[in-house]
């Protein structure tokens, strides 16, 4: 009986199908093992701290030459330090750095706008070419305002919705970072 059953099978049929199969598995097992590219991963992860880094030394550089105007050329050098030394206030409350670092678990730079859930670094380098370099600043902006500056970088940035960033960057610039950590965890992108 079984000398009947494979006989009546064609003999390029089974070949065929161990074929298939076997083209089958070894995809899955590729696709399961090999668990993609990370290179993707790796490349936004530099492009994002590229990013990071260029609006650290735009900041700086303004911060620079905002030193050098104010100072003249001869005594740049000690006003800088001076400016560096001095504690900035906000609304009359001092920035805290290990208190914002206690709270989001990472330091924390005054005035960094991308603590505001929502805003990165190329939407903080546009608010910084609006004039808007501090959480202050940043809170006393309307959410039209806002939609403003993301319009004049372009279609890219017209998908962010910042209808929480000036409250966010209110409750930086008073120094309530449990209150605003809080809050992030709710939000969804800033929204």
């Amino acid at each position: 009986m079984n000398l009947l059953l494979a006989t009546s099978i064609p003999c390029w049929l089974i070949p065929l199908l161990v074929g298939a199969i076997s083209a089958i598995l070894g995809y899955l097992l590729g696709r399961l093992l090999g668990g993609g590219s990370d290179n993707d991963v790796d490349v936004d992860v530099y492009k994002n701290r590229i990013s990071k880094l260029e609006a650290d030394l735009a900041a700086c550089k303004a911060s620079t030459s905002t030193s050098i105007k104010s100072s003249g050329a001869g005594n740049t050098v000690s006003s800088f330090a001076a400016g560096a030394a001095t504690v900035s206030t906000t609304q009359g409350v001092a920035f805290d750095a290990d208190a914002a670092k206690a709270v989001f678990g990472k330091k924390i730079k005054e005035n960094d706008l991308t603590v505001v859930e929502g805003i990165g670094p190329k939407i903080q380098e546009l608010f910084h070419n609006h004039d808007v370099k501090t959480w202050a600043a940043l809170a006393a902006c309307s959410v039209d305002k806002c939609q403003e500056v993301l319009h004049s970088g372009g279609k890219r940035f017209e998908m962010h919705k910042p209808g929480t960033w000036p409250k966010q960057a209110g409750l930086a610039a008073k120094g309530s970072w449990k209150e605003l950590n809080d809050w992030q965890d709710q939000l969804d992108g800033g929204k």
